[in-house]
């Protein structure tokens, strides 16, 4: 298996901590997808892939429908995607992912995790091209030839393919099949699994280091202390490091 399989095996159990947390994260994604392609998701493909994300954590259906609205409304502001680059101890490099209507409170929220946990926000393109920028489809397994399927989709950029299991929404465990790909291929593969009818759970886009670095459990508790305040932050979106991550 490749890296994206490692990837995605070590940040299984590591999930949004809060359920209001990514119904947060959502309502941002549905704003800027409004905002770049209208409020239908037939003819908004970002807009489709956010509402299926929004499912996949049981949103409810008048959240996600009260949301679009409200993103339709003049008066709704915008949120504006920023990356930040930094290291925490040890060598680190994180890479923060952010959503937000006032960039001077984030940048400056951001500047003082990195501070008070002795750690250093960096300038653009510093840890970036640590990391490969990925997208990537969880789809239900529907009895497929996944070695067919792989075939199928090599010509649409996809790089790794592989088997899963995870809960559904009634808490029983069931097999789905993961999909990644360079980030670029995301509208074509998207494309692909519509038109052949092959349900898409979720769907977005990772960052997986090129190469991590194993620390001891007194180092990765320093990092851990940082990385525990970024997430909290209302503004983060995603948060990606080089530490090798334990897989408990």
């Amino acid at each position: 298996m490749g890296r994206a399989f490692e990837f995605r095996k070590a940040r299984k159990m590591k999930r949004w901590s809060a359920m209001s947390k990514a119904f947060t994260r959502i309502g941002k994604d549905i704003v800027m997808a409004v905002k770049e392609g209208g409020p239908d998701p037939d003819s908004n493909s970002r807009l489709r892939a956010v509402i299926q994300n929004a499912k996949s954590v049981n949103m409810p259906k008048d959240n996600i429908e009260r949301a679009i609205k409200k993103a339709s409304e003049k008066d709704q502001g915008d949120f504006k995607e920023v990356l930040f680059e930094g290291y925490a101890q040890h060598g680190i490099a994180v890479l923060i992912e952010t959503a937000t209507d006032n960039n001077t409170r984030t940048v400056a929220n951001v500047r003082s995790y990195f501070n008070k946990t002795d750690g250093s926000l960096g300038t653009s393109g510093s840890v970036v091209f640590m990391f490969d920028h990925t997208c990537n489809f969880k789809i239900k397994a529907q009895e497929l030839d996944l070695e067919e399927l792989e075939l199928e989709l090599i010509d649409y950029g996809v790089e790794e393919i592989f088997e899963d299991t995870d809960q559904d929404e009634n808490g029983e465990e069931q097999n789905y099949i993961l999909i990644y790909a360079p980030f670029e291929s995301f509208g074509n593969i998207q494309s692909y699994l519509e038109d052949n009818n092959l349900e898409i759970i979720s769907s977005g886009f990772e960052r997986i280091p090129q190469v991590t670095k194993r620390l001891t459990p007194e180092q990765a508790a320093d990092v851990e202390k940082l990385l525990e305040k970024l997430e909290e932050d209302d503004d983060v979106q995603n948060v990606y490091h080089t530490m090798q991550e334990s897989e408990d």
